[in-house]
C-alpha cells in the first residue's frame, strides 16, 4: 500500500514540476503516473549498474557524479515515454534535483514501516 502511495506522490510531484519548470512537459495525469513507475523501475534496475560502473568517478567527485546519473535516468525515462519530454541535460539535472528534494520531504512526512 505504501508503494502505491509513494508512486502517486511521485506522480503528483512530477506533474507539478512539469507545470512550473520550463523545458519539461507531461501530457497528463496518467502520463505522470507512468513516469513515476518508469522512474522507480529505472532507479531499481539501471541506477545500481551505472553507480557501480562509475564508482571511481563518483569517489573522485565526492559523490557529485550521482547527480549526473540521476539526470541520465531522467533522460532515459524521457526516451521511453512518449508523453513526457525533457529539453536537455541541464533541465534534466534541475528536474532530478527538484524531484529528489520534494520526494525527500513528502516521504519523510509519510514515514517508513
Amino acid at each position: 500500500m505504501k508503494l502505491i502511495i509513494r508512486i502517486l506522490l511521485t506522480a503528483v510531484v512530477v506533474f507539478l514540476i512539469a507545470k512550473f519548470l520550463p523545458g519539461v512537459s507531461v501530457a497528463g495525469y496518467g502520463t505522470a503516473i507512468v513516469v513515476a513507475v518508469v522512474l522507480a523501475l529505472l532507479n531499481l534496475i539501471v541506477k545500481p549498474i551505472l553507480v557501480l560502473l562509475t564508482l571511481p568517478v563518483t569517489i573522485l567527485t565526492l559523490g557529485l557524479f550521482l547527480l549526473v546519473i540521476n539526470a541520465i535516468i531522467i533522460l532515459l525515462a524521457d526516451s521511453f515515454i512518449s508523453g513526457f519530454g525533457v529539453d536537455g541535460f541541464w533541465i534534466a539535472l534541475i528536474f532530478s534535483l527538484l524531484l529528489s528534494i520534494f520526494q525527500s520531504i513528502l516521504f519523510s512526512i509519510l514515514g517508513s514501516d
